[in-house]
């Protein structure tokens, strides 16, 4: 069975940095394709961050690139997501999710989800 965590989230003021925290059990990063994704009350899901595996190109979606930055230890199972320059245009529920495809590019993609963690950007 496979199991996402998420950890790391808070309420922060514009200009903060967060990083977020995926941890995995009964599975290994390597073995699928990974990502972060974003959703506010009353919209849909927001790709974030996509097609995370060794080998493959990382998405970053346009609203998130060079301030956000994903990286993995298989060491310990886990993924994180570093967040820079926050905005209030940030603040969402942040999911991890894992995909047994080769290359994920879409929620539709994803088989598994983690519980969500919240992120709040305000003054």
């Amino acid at each position: 069975e496979v199991q996402l965590v998420e950890s790391g989230g808070g309420s922060v003021q514009p200009g903060r940095s967060l990083r977020l925290s995926c941890g995995g059990s009964g599975y290994k990063l390597s073995g699928y394709c990974l990502g972060w994704f974003r959703q506010v009350s009353g919209k849909e899901r927001e790709r974030v961050v996509v097609n995370i595996r060794s080998d493959e190109t990382v998405i970053y979606a346009d609203s998130v690139k060079g301030r956000f930055t994903v990286s993995q230890d298989e060491a310990t199972n886990t993924l994180y997501l570093e967040m820079d320059s926050l905005q209030p245009g940030d603040t969402a529920m942040y999911y991890c999710g894992a995909s047994r495809l080769k290359r994920c590019y879409s929620d539709l993609d994803i088989d598994y989800w983690g519980q969500g963690t919240q992120v709040t950007v305000s003054s």
